[in-house]
């Protein structure tokens, strides 16, 4: 047990002690008194000897648990309670500043991620990864959802993409520690995690800047080895296309390049780790990812104040001297 403001507990007990003192010296007196003048109370069998009556003992006892009370009592106690994590996989390519989806595709895929974040309960932690050549943690996991929604609002297009890079990074996130393929292309174990899952929104393209399918990407490894690793660990990745079939042209450098939607790969990593695919312009059904999270068990410690029920067995005792005294003299105090 924890108090607040020990200083005023200390105060307040002293006070309990004083008054205690006091009482027990009034009855002492009044004994002795008594006890010269040749008067035994009924019930005391020693003259010049006299104990304070129950209920100023009940009185003092309560000043005492109210004093506690003041100071603030708290009892750390475990807490179990079912939550699970989601990375949104932000793809800021320069791809996605194509509008063939208005205003862009990034805009478009902003809008969805900011959808998506405040649908999800307390229970789920949010975090956010942007991706170009390479991951960038935008935000870590988090209850607090304003600080995903924030980050997402905060991305802008530019670089290229590695779809692979983007999934390791994500996994980083889940993990909280680096997870990289090595240079043979074996995939790492990063152990078990069923209440993780990856939200990636991108149009697909990987491997260029705003266009080309190399199928590779750079410093992440192939997306499909990204995949794999995913999947032995459980993490259920949910693709979401932005972008149209049709395609259309980025300017990037000076040039002309032409980007288009590769449904087929984000196709391909979600059904690798049992997720599903959703075009952006059916978003809606994102709202049942969360539903679909294997929710774990965590234990947290968290204070639990105890001023109440201090408060609560002060007045009891308080009520208990005031009735005995009330008996036993007619007044309460």
């Amino acid at each position: 047990m924890t108090f607040a403001d020990p200083v005023l507990l200390a105060v307040g007990l002293l006070v309990a002690v004083v008054l205690s003192w006091f009482a027990v010296r009034a009855s002492r007196r009044r004994a002795a008194a008594l006890a010269a003048a040749g008067v035994t109370p009924a019930g005391q069998r020693r003259p010049g000897r006299r104990w304070l009556p129950a209920g100023v003992w009940l009185t003092l006892a309560g000043l005492a648990v109210l004093a506690a009370a003041a100071a603030g009592p708290a009892a750390t106690v475990p807490v179990s309670h079912a939550s699970g994590t989601v990375i949104l996989a932000m793809d800021v390519s320069g791809s996605m500043a194509a509008t063939d989806v208005p205003p862009s595709r990034l805009g478009a895929a902003k809008k969805v991620a900011a959808a998506f974040i405040n649908a999800q309960p307390p229970s789920v932690d949010i975090g956010v990864v942007a991706f170009e050549q390479g991951g960038l943690e935008a935000a870590e996991p988090s209850a607090d959802h304003s600080t995903a929604l924030a980050a997402v609002s905060r991305l802008s297009a530019a670089g290229g993409t590695s779809l692979g890079a983007a999934i390791l990074a994500a996994l980083s996130a889940i993990t909280h520690r680096t997870v990289a393929v090595s240079p043979g292309g074996a995939a790492p174990g990063i152990g078990y995690w069923p209440s993780a899952t990856i939200v990636l929104l991108s149009d697909g393209q990987d491997g260029g800047d705003g266009g080309g399918t190399s199928g590779g990407g750079t410093g992440g490894g192939d997306a499909g080895i990204a995949a794999t690793v995913a999947e032995k660990a459980g993490v259920h990745i949910d693709t979401v296309g932005v972008g149209t079939t049709a395609g259309t042209t980025v300017d990037a450098d000076g040039y002309h390049l032409f980007t288009a939607l590769d449904a087929a790969t984000l196709q391909s990593i979600a059904q690798t780790t049992d997720g599903s695919y959703h075009p952006a312009s059916d978003a809606s059904e994102l709202d049942g990812i969360a539903s679909s999270i294997n929710l774990r068990l965590t234990v947290t410690h968290q204070p639990l104040p105890l001023a109440g029920a201090f408060i609560a067995v002060a007045l009891v005792l308080l009520a208990a001297g005031a009735a005995l005294t009330l008996a036993r003299t007619g007044r309460v105090i």
